[in-house]
C-alpha cells in the first residue's frame, strides 16, 4: 500500500504571474485514500463466502425464466451451493491449483458461475471474446496453457478445436448448448465439500485470479495477470468509496456488455461482493425487454450505447411537433444540467420548463432504461460534455470513469456525490495517478496487474520507476479529476509542427447518428482531415426523416445531402479547437470498421495502423499525393 488512511496531498505544477508571484497551475499527483485494509485470505471466493454467511437467504442473482418474461431470483446459499457443486466437478476432471480453464461465451448466468466456481476451485480463468478467430484463441490456449475449454455453442467448440494443435496435450472441449455444466457436476460425485474448502483456504490475494488477453490494436496481444488482490482490494474499498452503486440490497445490475473484457468482469466482482443483484443479458436484441422487466439501478455502458439511446430517440420522434419537442426537451436537459454547475442554479424558468420536458419527453426516455436506473457507469471512450449534461438533465447521472485491463478496469471514475462533466473523476479508492513530463498519465496502486505473461520485457517497458505508463496523456484539476487530452501514440504531428490528439475530434464527429467511425489524419501532412464511415443501423431512418429515398451505404457515402449533413457535423467538431488542429477535409468510405473485417477490436477500439494501411490511397487522395520523402 502505499498511503493509508486520509488522502495524499496533491503535488502541484508552478507558474509564475506577471506580478513574479509563485502559485500552483495544475496538479501533477493525486492518490485515492485507502478506506479498507485486506488481509492476505481476503479472495474472490472469499468475500462472495462471507456474503452468503451473513444473508444466506438475500437474492444475489437473477435469472431469466424458461419463457423469458419474468426473472427468478437465486439465493445467496443456492448460488453457493450451485458454485460448491461446480468446483468439485472441475476438481472431479483432474484440474489441480493454478491451472488454467478458458470460457469463450456471451454474458450469461453460467458464464458467473463457471468463474466463481472455477476461482473456488484455485484454477486460473481465462476470457476468449466469442468473436475472436482460430489463430488468436490458439495463441491464448498455449500462452497460458489451458487445460479445459468451456465454449457457450457447438460452432464455438468447432472453434477451438480447430486451434487445439496450439494447446496443451488433453485439452478438454465441453459446450453449454451440450449439457457442460451437467457434465462437470457429474464429475463431482467423488470429490468431497472438503477438497474446495481446502483449495480456498489456501489461496491468497497475491495468486493470479485470471489474464485477460489485450484486443491488440497493434501486434499480437499480451496477457495481462490480474490476481484475486487486484479485483478485491478495489471492491473492497470501492464499495466504501461509492456505496450508492452497489453495496445495498436495492442495487440492481444488467450485464450486457462482454464478461471477455476486465471492463464487465470487475463490475461482476463488484456486484456479487456487494448487496445487490446481478442479471445477464446473453442477446441485446432482448435488452430493452430485459430492462423493462429487470428494472436495474444502475448499468455499465460505453459511450457508443448511450449515444445510440439518445440518437434513436431522436429519429424516432420522426419530423414536425414531435421532433421540435425533443429538442427543445434536450437543450433543456443540457441547459438545466450546466445551471446545476453554477452557484445560482437552475432559474425558475428553467425549472419549470425542465418539468414540463420530463412529462413530455424524459419520463419516457428513463422507462428504455427500465424505469429506475439512476446511474450509468460509462467507460471505455470518452463520452463527451453533451451527452454527459443531456444524461444528467434527464435524471440519470452517467458516472463517467477511465481504465485499463492492466488497471482491472477503473483507476478513475466521478462519484454520485460530485460528478464533473468532460472528467473521468478522480483516482478510485487506493488509486495513485501522477502526470509525466511528457503529459502521460502513470497509475500506482494494488489494482495494478503483476505483469504480461510470459513477456518480462514487455512488462519491464511498462513501468517507470514502479509507475505504470497508460500511454495516455491527460491531466489533474485542483480536485483531482482527471482529463483525458488523448493517447500518446496517436499524436499527429502536422508538417506545420502542430500537435494534435485526434480523440476530441473523432469523439465530437462520431455522436453525429450518421456516423459510425472516425479516423482523424494528417501526421506529417499539411492539414488535418478524416476518414468516415456511416452507421448502417440509423441510416434507413435519418434518411427518412429527411425527405431522402432509400440508399445503400455506398451510394449514401456520396449523395449529396448525406455530405452536407457530415460537414455541418465537422464544422461542430471543429468549433472546440484551434484552426491548426481543425479537420478541412473528410473522405466518407463506402464499408465500415467491424471487428469481422478486422478493423475494430473485440472492444470495439479502432486498430489505427490497419486502417491506415489499408486505406492508404484513400489518404493519399484527401492530399494529393503520399508523404514526400524527406518529411
Amino acid at each position: 500500500m502505499e498511503n493509508s488512511g486520509a488522502e495524499q496531498a496533491p503535488v502541484l505544477a508552478e507558474e509564475t504571474d506577471i506580478s513574479g508571484v509563485v502559485t500552483p497551475s495544475e496538479v501533477l499527483e493525486w492518490h485515492g485514500p485507502v478506506l479498507e485494509k485486506s488481509e492476505m485470505h481476503m479472495t474472490i471466493p472469499w468475500w462472495i463466502r462471507q456474503r452468503a454467511e451473513r444473508n444466506p437467504r438475500s437474492p444475489i442473482i437473477a435469472r431469466k425464466t424458461q419463457m423469458g418474461a419474468n426473472w427468478r431470483n437465486i439465493s445467496c446459499a443456492d448460488f453457493l451451493e450451485e458454485v460448491n457443486v461446480v468446483a468439485r466437478g472441475l476438481i472431479g476432471l483432474g484440474l489441480q491449483p493454478g491451472d488454467s480453464i478458458a470460457i469463450m461465451s456471451h454474458t450469461r448466468y453460467e458464464w458467473t458461475l463457471l468463474d466463481v466456481a472455477g476461482w473456488s476451485a484455485g484454477l486460473v480463468v481465462v476470457p476468449i471474446y466469442e468473436t475472436s478467430s482460430v489463430d488468436q484463441i490458439g495463441y491464448i490456449l498455449n500462452d497460458s496453457q489451458v487445460k479445459l475449454v468451456v465454449a457457450e455453442t457447438m460452432v464455438m467448440s468447432q472453434l477451438v478445436m480447430a486451434a487445439r494443435e496450439h494447446a496443451p496435450a488433453g485439452l478438454k472441449i465441453l459446450s453449454l448448448d451440450n449439457s457442460a455444466i451437467l457434465k462437470i457436476t457429474a464429475a463431482s460425485k467423488d470429490v468431497p465439500q472438503s477438497a474446495v474448502d481446502e483449495r480456498q483456504a489456501n489461496l491468497s490475494i497475491t495468486d493470479l485470479a485470471t489474464v485477460v488477453y489485450t484486443s491488440g490494436t497493434t501486434g499480437k496481444p499480451k496477457g495481462v495477470e490480474l490476481t484475486h488482490g487486484n479485483f478485491t482490494i478495489l471492491a473492497q474499498n470501492g464499495h466504501k468509496w461509492m456505496a450508492e452503486i452497489a453495496n445495498h440490497r436495492r442495487s440492481r445490475l444488467l450485464l450486457f456488455l462482454p464478461l471477455a473484457h476486465v471492463y464487465a468482469r470487475f463490475l461482476e466482482v463488484f456486484q456479487l461482493t456487494g448487496g445487490g443483484v446481478l442479471a445477464h443479458t446473453p442477446d441485446t436484441k432482448n435488452l430493452l425487454h430485459d430492462l423493462e422487466s429487470f428494472r436495474p439501478s444502475y448499468l455499465l455502458a460505453v459511450p457508443r450505447v448511450l449515444e445510440k439511446i439518445y440518437n434513436s430517440a431522436e429519429q424516432s420522434a420522426a419530423s414536425g411537433m414531435k421532433l421540435r419537442t425533443f429538442r427543445w426537451a434536450a437543450k433543456t436537459a443540457i441547459a438545466y444540467s450546466r445551471a446545476l454547475d453554477t452557484a445560482e442554479g437552475p432559474s425558475k424558468t428553467l425549472r419549470a420548463q425542465h418539468q414540463m420536458a420530463d412529462a413530455l419527453v424524459y419520463r419516457k426516455l428513463k422507462d428504455l432504461l427500465g424505469g429506475h436506473c439512476k446511474y450509468v457507469i460509462s467507460g471505455g471512450g470518452p463520452l463527451g460534455e453533451r451527452l454527459g449534461h443531456f444524461y444528467r438533465g434527464l435524471g440519470v447521472t452517467v458516472l463517467e470513469g477511465y481504465g485499463l485491463t492492466e488497471t482491472t478496469a477503473p483507476l478513475a471514475v466521478n462519484t454520485p456525490r460530485l460528478s464533473k462533466i468532460g472528467t473521468v473523476g478522480p483516482p478510485i479508492s487506493t488509486v495513485g495517478v501522477k502526470i509525466s513530463d511528457t503529459g502521460e498519465i502513470l497509475v500506482k496502486g494494488p489494482s495494478v496487474f503483476r505483469g504480461y505473461r510470459n513477456n518480462p520485457e514487455a512488462t519491464a517497458e511498462a513501468f517507470e520507476n514502479g509507475w505504470f505508463k497508460t500511454g495516455d496523456l491527460g491531466s489533474l484539476d485542483r480536485d483531482g479529476y482527471l482529463r483525458i487530452t488523448g493517447r500518446a501514440k496517436e499524436l499527429l504531428v502536422t508538417a506545420g509542427g502542430k500537435n494534435v490528439s485526434p480523440a476530441a475530434l473523432e469523439d465530437s464527429l462520431r455522436a453525429h447518428p450518421l456516423v459510425s467511425q472516425v479516423v482523424v489524419v494528417g501526421d506529417k501532412r499539411p492539414f488535418i482531415a478524416a476518414l468516415v464511415t456511416l452507421d448502417a443501423e440509423m441510416l434507413p431512418g435519418w434518411l427518412a426523416n429527411h425527405g431522402l429515398p432509400s440508399l445503400t451505404v455506398s451510394e449514401a457515402a456520396q449523395h449529396p445531402d448525406v455530405l452536407q449533413a457530415l460537414h455541418r457535423a465537422v464544422e461542430r467538431a471543429n468549433e472546440a479547437v484551434s484552426r491548426a488542429e481543425s479537420i478541412r477535409k473528410i473522405t466518407v468510405l463506402d464499408t465500415d470498421f467491424t471487428e469481422a473485417n478486422g478493423f475494430l477490436t473485440p472492444s470495439m477500439k479502432v486498430k489505427r495502423q490497419i486502417v491506415m494501411r489499408e486505406f492508404a490511397s484513400e489518404i493519399d487522395a484527401i492530399y494529393g499525393g503520399p508523404v514526400a520523402a524527406d518529411a
